[in-house]
C-alpha cells in the first residue's frame, strides 16, 4: 500500500525583537458559551531581558524596542489531499480533520471513514499518555451564525463520543466546544478555503 503523501508546511523557532517608532468527564458535551481556543491568545513572555541601550543592537536614531515576543516551535504536516492536518508545538499536538472525511453534508452523523481517522488520533493520544483532550468544531461562513454554532457543537460532540469509546479510559477528561465560523484557517471566499475551515480539531498536551 502506497503511503499517503504528506507536505511539511512550516517549522519555526524564533525570539522576535521589533524596532519601532513605527475539560469535563468522558460524557462531556460542547459548552454553550465557549471561550477563545488555545493558540489565539498572546504569546509567552520573553525568557531573557534585552538592554535597549546596547550598542550592538544598532537601532536607527529615534527607534525604540517593542516588547519581545516568543514564538513556539511549530511543525505543520498536512495530507496532500488536505483532509488531515497535524500541528506539533513544544507543548501540544493538534489534529484537524476536514468535516467531509467525518460527516455528510450539513450533518453531524459520523460516516464510514470517521472511525479509522479517529482511531489514528487515539493512538497518538495513547503514545503521548495524554489525559486532557480538547475537541473543537468549526464551520465555514455559509449559512447563519446560529446554524454554524449548533452544527459545530454537534460535530465536536460526535467526535468526542467516538474518542471516548475508542480510548475507554475513565481518567481522561475532555473540553468540547463549538465555534461556528470563528477562527478560520483559510479564506472563506473560495470553496477550497471553506473546505479547510469546516473541520474538527483534537488537541492534547505532548509529553515526549
Amino acid at each position: 500500500m502506497t503511503p499517503t503523501p504528506r507536505l511539511t508546511l512550516a517549522l519555526t523557532t524564533v525570539t522576535l525583537l521589533f524596532a519601532t517608532n513605527l475539560y469535563g468527564a468522558a460524557t462531556a458535551h460542547a459548552d454553550d458559551d465557549p471561550v477563545d481556543p488555545p493558540g489565539t491568545g498572546a504569546s509567552a513572555s520573553a525568557p531573557v531581558d534585552v538592554d535597549p541601550n546596547d550598542p550592538d543592537l544598532k537601532l536607527p536614531d529615534g527607534a525604540t524596542l517593542a516588547q519581545a515576543k516568543v514564538l513556539d516551535i511549530k511543525s505543520v504536516v498536512e495530507d496532500q489531499s488536505g483532509d488531515e492536518r497535524r500541528e506539533d508545538t513544544n507543548t501540544d499536538v493538534t489534529f484537524a480533520l476536514q468535516a467531509e472525511v467525518l460527516f455528510g453534508k450539513d450533518s453531524a452523523k459520523l460516516g464510514g471513514e470517521a472511525r479509522s481517522r479517529v482511531a489514528g488520533i487515539a493512538e497518538e493520544i495513547r503514545n503521548q499518555k495524554a489525559n486532557k483532550i480538547r475537541v473543537f468544531g468549526f464551520t465555514d461562513n455559509l449559512g447563519s451564525d446560529a446554524h454554524g454554532d449548533v452544527l459545530s457543537k454537534q460535530r465536536a460532540n460526535a467526535v468526542q463520543d467516538l474518542l471516548a469509546q475508542t480510548l475507554s479510559d475513565a481518567g481522561i477528561t475532555y473540553e468540547v466546544r463549538g465555534y461556528g465560523e470563528d477562527y478560520p484557517i483559510a479564506d472563506n471566499s473560495t470553496e477550497a478555503g471553506r473546505k479547510k475551515n469546516r473541520r474538527v480539531e483534537v488537541s492534547f498536551p505532548r509529553t515526549s
